[in-house]
Order: C-alpha cells, then structure tokens, then sequence
C-alpha cells in the first residue's frame, strides 16, 4: 500500500522523541513490509491541514495520524468524511482509541503491528454531524474537563495531577440538571448529575473504552443527582474499572440518541472526545455503522 504518515509533534510522547530518529524508523518499518509511505513530523495547529489533503489524495490506500486522543478523533473526522483508511500511533497520556484497537501503547512497537496489519470496516459515532470516536458526554466529565483545563500544565504528569485536582473539585461540587432523552423512539425525562453516550459500550473491566468498534450501537449512560459521597464512589468505580458494573449507573443501547436540556442557559458544556465544547439545548447522536475505515492489527477482526 502507499500511505502517508502524519504526526503531531506537540503531542504527548512525541514532545520528548527524537522525531527525526522515528520518522527514519517508521519508514524502515514499512518498507520492510513492501509499503510505500510518507512522513510528516508537523505542529498541532498544523495537523488539520496536512491531513485534509492528505485524505483527499486519490494516490494514498491510507493515513496513519500519531498524536494524543484529540488528534486521533479529529483525524478519525477526516478520514471518515474522505472515505480514507486510517491507521493511529497513540502518543497521548490515555490512548483510549488505541486500547478499543488493541493496539500497543508504545509507539515503537505500534509500527510492527500496523505495517503488517488489515483495513476493517468499523463504527464511528456524531454529535450533531461532528464525528466522535469515543464519547460524548455532559454533566461530571464536562465539569472535571472545564477545571483541569483551567490549570497550568506542560507535560504528562503536569495533565494527571491537573485532572486528579479537577476531580476532586467536581466531587465536591457535582452538577444536576434536567434532560428529556429519545433513544429509538422512546421518550422519557431524567435528572441527572452525568450522560455518556459512547460509540459501541464500553467494555468491563475496562478505563471507559470500547471492546468493539464494530457492535453498530451507542452506549447511553446516565447517573442520577449524586452527593459528593456518591460522586466518590463513582469516581472508584471508574478508576478500577467498574464502571459499567456501578449501581450507580443506569445503562442502554441505541443508535439514535436525541438529547433536550430543558433548562439550559448556554453557559453549560460537553466533552466531545476530550475536547471542552458548548452545550446546545438539543443534540442529535448517531452511530455510523462500518463507516469508519481502520488500519487495524492482524489479532483485531
């Protein structure tokens, strides 16, 4: 295949790698495998650009994107708008698009495995037509989200204490607001302190990522109005890996979400895959089954 490769410089593990050594290692990679490639080490303002072209090439079988979870998801939008194969190199702090593909987490050993790997046919979620590969979701995560964004950091362990920081601002001041939810022609209103709504459930036992890319539904997950006590609870829930088994959690499937804030004022926001966003009153979500297409490893079917 002939591909080109993308990189996010400013991101995560690529702001401390000696770029020009892994870009002379990504193309030995995959030449070894009798692949043609391209690369591009580029800025995060950057990336957009250099992927849109790229995806719109008709002489490229692929992209490869490398880069944190937000580089990711946005160059999952591209790809999936073009109809171009992506492959990801994860080189952010949670990689969770990465651990639904089954992908290491190490973007040395990640080249092997995409170079010898397969395009799938996978699921690819929108919120009203902006493109999410993991979650979409309101109320505690957007809050914690608003906070951590708030403080200054520059590196990975700077990001994990600015988020340990916001979660304990959040569990001591949880939201509660009020939402009517149409899940495939059901109706009904809730009070809530937290929605998710993910493309394809997230696993158990697992940090919040899907085990499948392909299952063709949205997880919706809800937790009603929680005291700090419950918001801590949840919050261990979450960390172990519980959190689809938390009593706390209320949990369905669909493919068509339409969500109605009753009594937002538009100073609320939601988190669209890690990125801090306005909350409108309405918000229409979707899964887009077998849309997405993959450059996957050979152990992922």
């Amino acid at each position: 295949m002939k591909m080109k490769a993308v990189f996010n410089r400013d991101g995560g593990t690529f702001r401390t790698t000696d770029m020009e050594a892994y870009c002379a290692k990504v193309e030995e990679v995959f030449r070894a495998a009798g692949h043609e490639i391209e690369i591009e080490a580029v800025s995060g303002s950057e990336m957009g650009d250099v992927l849109e072209r790229a995806a719109r090439r008709d002489d490229l079988d692929a992209i490869i994107a490398g880069g944190g979870d937000g580089t990711i998801s946005s160059a999952a939008s591209v790809a999936w708008k073009n109809g171009m194969p992506l492959g990801i190199v994860p080189a952010g702090t949670m990689n969770l698009f990465a651990r639904s593909l089954k992908l290491p987490l190490d973007i040395w050993k990640v080249l092997d495995v995409l170079a010898a790997g397969h395009i799938i046919d996978a699921d690819i979620g929108s919120a009203d037509g902006r493109a999410f590969v993991h979650q979409f979701s309101a109320g505690l995560h957007a809050r914690m989200v608003r906070l951590r964004d708030s403080y200054s950091f520059a590196s990975r362990p700077g990001k994990i204490m600015a988020s340990t920081r916001a979660a304990v601002g959040v569990i001591f001041n949880p939201p509660e607001f009020e939402v009517d939810i149409h899940i495939d022609g059901k109706e009904e209103r809730r009070k809530i302190s937290a929605i998710s709504v993910s493309n394809n459930h997230f696993g158990r036992d697992t940090l919040m990522y899907a085990d499948s890319v392909t299952g063709g539904h949205l997880g919706f997950y809800t937790a009603p109005p929680l005291k700090p006590v419950g918001v801590a609870k949840l919050a261990f829930d979450i960390v172990r890996g519980k959190f689809r088994d938390s009593a706390i959690i209320t949990e369905t499937t669909g493919q068509a979400v339409d969500l109605h804030f009753p009594k937002s004022k538009g100073r609320t926001n939601c988190v669209i895959d890690g990125e801090l966003l306005p909350l409108g009153r309405e918000v229409a979500l979707r899964v887009h089954p077998g849309e997405l297409k993959l450059l996957v490893g050979e152990d992922l079917d």
